[in-house]
């Protein structure tokens, strides 16, 4: 049966095959790529139409969870199975589009299509505020091309459509940072604009040099071509372009500048969508590639990737945790800790081992539900605060008590403490590092402090937001009720709650990302 997973011999979670239950319900089983990228698109346009007050969003929102219904069954379709594969026109790889999901893919689509699910069902009330109704359609149709955008980079298993479908979602998400209210997001979305073009182009160029030396743009033919041209200079200097392109794209350390304004300056929804998910699908494309292409490439690029990449993560995981516990502002404070969990993942990546590869790409999703659910929160604090200042949060505990409790478990999972999602993928990259001797311990120690420099920056939002300030002694109890919009406080519990359940009922995210970690290992020579 598909419903349920065992326990082997060996300790590890499996599951049957799942397409052999679903296929007789599913008889458009095999389309289901295709139609995940084609809800949000087609939908994108028809959401202009829909001026009359709440439409827009009521379109976008439904798209979206069918969206994530369609994510749900092809990831319990390819869990521990064989990948599902779509033929756009019925031409055959490598000479037509291929779209294809794996285990990796189809954790990064529950990622993706959860996120713009539950930020869009619970931020309605929240646009509203900060759009107005006139520009709100244009607003929801920007929304969908970036889901578009996201859930075609994870399917695509061409090189040049993944550059299509970055385009798309980063053209769409400056218009979701500048759309709000907040003037300082132009500048922040100018700087974006910069750093992803640069990105964009050099991923292109690279993807270029490899075009040329193998004639392929599929990944599975390019990476058998590929080994024809290993360690000559145009693979070799492309290999150098897709992984610094890819880097802006990720926001990995140094090349992180824009990250923090585009995060603090994007209205309040907007910021938890991209926070959760963005980064996350540049970071996919540079493991996929690196991994299933660059790996054929070059004689010692295990070794230049973990030598280049890892003093980076650790940089990034010391750098952002330090700033953030400097940071005055909420959003700047939680942006800079993505920098660090960013590192986190780049960290157990370039171990270049399976357990490695596992910690990171579990993290991926942890992460995904701890910052998503912490800036949630944050816009559930910010329909009664006059901004996100620590200052202007101060007390709103007393105000919003259980707004603020949801605030803890996300801060408790992003810390990683014993019983939430985010301690399974810091345990799993701790036990990775040790099979690194004396480096390892050492990045253990590193992974420990940062994760004290966490609590102690999650503390001054607690400390501010329990013991500073005056700001809920004249609240009564009925005052969270009327000041957060129940749809918000849904979305914001739902978040919390998964932290707590994927803590403790993690079968599904580890057996992906265990599969997703042995499919790009195996991909290496």
């Amino acid at each position: 049966m598909r419903s349920k997973g065992r326990i082997s011999h060996d300790g590890k979670i499996r599951f049957a095959r799942g397409e052999a239950l679903l296929a007789p319900h599913l008889p458009h089983l095999p389309h289901l790529p295709m139609l995940q990228v084609l809800v949000p698109l087609l939908m994108a346009p028809f959401v202009l139409l829909l001026h009359p007050r709440g439409l827009a969003w009521a379109a976008a929102t439904a798209a979206s969870l069918m969206a994530f219904a369609i994510a749900v069954v092809l990831a319990l379709t390819v869990v521990g199975d064989a990948p599902l594969t779509y033929q756009v026109g019925r031409w055959p790889a490598p000479y037509g589009i291929e779209l294809r999901v794996d285990d990796f893919s189809a954790l990064l689509l529950l990622v993706i299509t959860g996120a713009s699910s539950v930020t869009l069902l619970g931020g309605w009330q929240s646009l509203a505020r900060a759009l107005p109704s006139a520009r709100q359609p244009y607003y929801f149709s920007a929304w969908l091309l970036a889901l578009t955008g996201f859930v075609g980079i994870a399917v695509s298993a061409d090189a040049f459509n993944i550059f299509v479908f970055m385009e798309v979602s980063s053209l769409a998400s400056y218009v979701l940072i500048a759309g709000g209210p907040d003037r300082r997001a132009l500048s922040a979305v100018f700087k974006y604009l910069i750093m992803g073009t640069v990105g964009a182009t050099f991923y292109l160029v690279g993807i270029g040099l490899v075009y040329m030396m193998t004639g392929t743009l599929n990944l599975a033919d390019m990476a058998v071509r590929i080994s024809d041209v290993a360690d000559t200079r145009p693979v070799l200097l492309a290999a150098g372009f897709i992984t610094v392109g890819l880097a802006l794209k990720a926001a990995i350390f140094p090349l992180h500048i824009w990250l923090p304004n585009a995060y603090a300056y994007a209205p309040h929804i907007a910021t938890a969508f991209l926070a959760a998910c963005a980064t996350k699908v540049a970071l996919y494309v540079l493991l996929r590639f690196d991994f299933v292409v660059l790996q054929h490439s070059a004689s010692e690029h295990a070794v230049q990737f973990a030598g280049y990449l890892m003093p980076l993560a650790v940089l990034g995981i010391l750098v952002g945790s330090g700033v953030a516990i400097f940071e005055r502002d909420l959003k700047r404070l939680l942006a800079f800790s993505s920098v660090a969990q960013i590192g986190y993942m780049l960290l157990g990546a370039s171990l270049v081992t399976i357990a490695g590869l596992n910690a990171a790409i579990l993290h991926m999703f942890n992460h995904a539900l701890a910052k998503g659910g912490l800036f949630l929160v944050v816009a559930a604090f910010c329909t009664v605060a006059a901004s996100s200042q620590l200052e202007q949060i101060g007390g709103i505990a007393r105000k919003m008590p259980w707004t603020f409790a949801a605030f803890v478990v996300c801060g408790l999972s992003l810390i990683g403490v014993p019983g939430t999602a985010g301690f399974l993928s810091k345990w799993y990259l701790v036990t990775a590092a040790l099979d690194y001797g004396a480096l390892g311990i050492a990045l253990v120690g590193v992974i420990l402090v940062s994760s004290l420099m966490a609590v102690v920056y999650i503390w001054r939002v607690v400390e501010s937001a329990c013991f500073a300030g005056e700001f809920g002694d004249d609240a009564d109890s009925d005052s969270e009720t009327a000041a957060v919009p129940p749809l918000l406080f849904i979305a914001v519990w739902i978040v919390a709650l998964a932290n707590l359940y994927f803590g403790l009922a993690s079968a599904l995210p580890i057996e992906l990302a265990a599969s997703a970690a042995n499919l790009l290992m195996g991909n290496a020579p």
